[in-house]
């Protein structure tokens, strides 16, 4: 784990994967169960395939050392810790985080929260050159705002916290961004700990954002 600071001098920590010298960089964003074992354990794949990878603990401004299950009372203590950081600081977090790579060109993915906040880093910051959206329910909400920087975004068809109506006004909102609809699979799909993961969903939504990231990291 790195300590970073954000331009408001809070200290959090990242979790840092991959080589260091890599030429292309990613941050990874958690979902609302802090940087737990699945969020390292998609750090350490995605780094695999080439980057310097940073997972920042965006819980550390309301509790540090955040790292929840999947059970009910751990979904409960992450919709809370959410609720008790405003929007803006987690986006000075993640914009510290960007900036740590240094000129590296970064990309940004995110699960679940991160899968909104993705969004809103690529509209509301300058610091990502592609970002990849992973069922993030407050992208519909958000849908007005323009990104900085290419996006794709990918949703569940039987998502219960995500209904269709909200896929296809995003869609309506922005024609020309890419949003693929996988066919049976819920909120979650990509987390092999959750009742919800599609091992082949996952997979072929982990590729379409490698492919991604592979075109405009450059």
């Amino acid at each position: 784990m790195l300590t970073l600071t954000a331009a408001d001098g809070h200290q959090f920590e990242a979790f840092e994967a991959g080589n260091i010298n890599a030429p292309r960089a990613l941050v990874v964003l958690q979902e609302i169960f802090g940087v737990n074992a699945h969020m390292r354990l998609v750090s350490e794949r995605l780094a695999g395939f080439g980057y310097h990878v940073l997972s920042p603990a965006l819980f550390d401004r309301a509790e540090k050392h955040v790292e929840l299950g999947y059970e009910n009372a751990d979904r409960d203590k992450g919709v809370a810790l959410r609720a008790a950081i405003p929007t803006e600081v987690v986006l000075a977090d993640i914009v510290a985080t960007a900036a740590a790579f240094g000129n590296k060109p970064v990309g940004i993915i995110g699960y679940c929260w991160g899968g909104s906040l993705a969004w809103l880093s690529a509209t509301r910051t300058n610091s990502f050159k592609a970002a990849s959206g992973w069922y993030g329910a407050q992208i519909a909400e958000h849908r007005a705002e323009t990104p900085n920087c290419p996006v794709q975004l990918h949703f569940g068809e039987i998502d219960h916290g995500i209904p269709l109506t909200d896929v296809d006004s995003i869609k309506q909102a922005h024609p020309k961004i890419p949003v693929f609809l996988y066919p049976g699979a819920g909120h979650g799909f990509g987390c092999e700990e959750r009742s919800s993961y599609s091992a082949k969903d996952a997979e072929l939504a982990e590729l379409r954002s490698l492919a991604f990231f592979a075109e405009h990291l450059r």
